[in-house]
């Protein structure tokens, strides 16, 4: 049974910082993807970034140069930091993780991040 477990959302007015981080645990493999989506009130899932197991990288266009993805394959875990966020940064956060062969995708619960004017 895989498990996510996101953490480090909150409030934070625009120009500000946030982490935030996703811990796995269970089945995971060795070669494997993991990222961050959002999902703002009335809005599709969009990717924010993914990172595979060998640490490359993809970003949204709208985050880039703002946000970094990194992960501690050892600890299992991925983190983003958000910088110079924006209102419309505002959105509940989910970790993903792809595994190749395992036939589906698995997904936290979830962290809101707020971005005040």
């Amino acid at each position: 049974q895989v498990r996510l477990v996101e953490s480090g959302g909150g409030l934070v007015q625009a120009g500000g910082s946030l982490r935030l981080s996703c811990a796995a645990s269970g089945d995971i493999f060795s070669i494997n993807t993991m990222g961050w989506y959002r999902q703002a009130p009335g809005k599709q899932r969009d990717m924010v970034a993914r990172i595979t197991s060998g640490g490359i990288t993809n970003y949204a266009d709208s985050v880039k140069g703002r946000f970094t993805i990194s992960r501690d394959n050892a600890r299992k875990t991925v983190s983003l930091q958000m910088n110079s966020l924006k209102p419309e940064d505002t959105a509940t956060y989910y970790c993903l993780l792809d595994q190749p062969g395992s036939g589906r995708d698995y997904w936290g619960q979830g962290t809101q991040v707020t971005v005040s004017s």
